[in-house]
């Protein structure tokens, strides 16, 4: 079985220096909760995932993996789209992706903070949340973003270990234009590295921990139920981690963003209290109480922005 080799250096690229991650209400638990999901290749919603064609005339032969150096470019071992051979297909890929299913997981991140349709396929039909994170951060040292491409890539596999004999992950990561409203940018973690707990779909789950201050901010669904935003405010309340709430806009296809939390501690800055943010704080005691249980009876618009899609 092939090892994996770790380095330490990579450029990050980019100019937006945020990072999102669409995910249900549960993930956003577990988020909460200091951990985040490294998910095997052969679980991913795309069939193709990781998946070129091939070229190789001899066996497959062991190759350490490189999980965190960014692709060369021009990549050596890419070949012409139309180049043809008979031993150039996906069968060898086939078993390449199953060995990297065992030795390594994939968090999916994006550089688009609002997509429809992210909201809709990943954010349980806006139930779920939208959390950015802060690109800059160590914890996503190794970023890789991914190729879309016309035609399925094919690559030569005996010119894909680098100087170092090395397989760079960050050289299979090819996805067909159709994805590419995702705008997708990668970690890839060993699952030597990672905690194995439970399983989902038929596949081992695999987490690693979060540190908090990599988190920016939260933005709820339109859909989320009350009591899920009040344990999203519960989780995040004492913390740097600002919080809106993405409502239906009136006129577009758009939102309008419902700010709850500036990024500061409750303790040092009060929450915005508005006519579609004041279920979340109507049952508490105190003056942000009153003002909610005010707002929803007495406002104009009450009745109106309250009514979810």
């Amino acid at each position: 079985m092939p090892a994996l080799a770790h380095k330490h250096q990579f450029q990050i690229l980019g100019g937006n220096l945020s990072l999102y991650k669409y995910m249900s209400f549960s993930n956003l638990q577990f988020l909460l909760e200091g951990t985040i999901r490294f998910t095997q290749p052969k679980a991913f919603n795309d069939p193709f995932e990781l998946l070129p064609e091939l070229l190789l005339e001899k066996t497959m032969g062991d190759l350490s993996l490189d999980v965190l150096s960014e692709p060369r470019i021009p990549c050596p071992a890419r070949l012409p789209d139309d180049f043809q051979s008979q031993f150039c297909n996906d069968i060898s890929s086939r078993e390449l992706l199953a060995v990297l299913s065992d030795l390594i997981g994939i968090l999916c991140l994006s550089k688009t903070a609002n997509s429809l349709l992210m909201w809709s396929h990943y954010s349980d039909e806006y139930k779920g949340a939208v959390v950015e994170f802060d690109e800059e951060h160590e914890f996503f040292t190794g970023l890789i973003p991914i190729q879309y491409e016309e035609n399925r890539p094919k690559l030569n596999y005996e010119l894909l270990a680098d100087e170092k004999k090395h397989l760079r992950v960050s050289e299979l990561c090819f996805k067909s234009k159709e994805w590419q409203y995702e705008n997708e940018h990668r970690l890839v973690r060993s699952l030597a590295d990672c905690k194995k707990g439970g399983a989902f779909n038929g596949f081992d789950i695999y987490t690693m921990d979060v540190p908090r201050e990599c988190i920016k901010s939260i933005t709820l669904g339109e859909r989320m139920s009350i009591d899920n935003q009040r344990y999203v405010v519960g989780k995040i309340h004492d913390t740097n981690i600002s919080l809106s709430l993405a409502a239906i806009s009136n006129w577009g296809y758009g939102f309008r963003s419902e700010l709850i939390k500036f990024d500061k501690p409750f303790s040092d800055m009060s929450p915005v209290i508005s006519p579609r943010t004041a279920n979340i704080f109507k049952d508490l005691k105190g003056e942000h109480g009153e003002i909610s249980r005010w707002m929803l009876k007495n406002h104009p618009m009450s009745n109106l922005v309250n009514k979810t899609l």
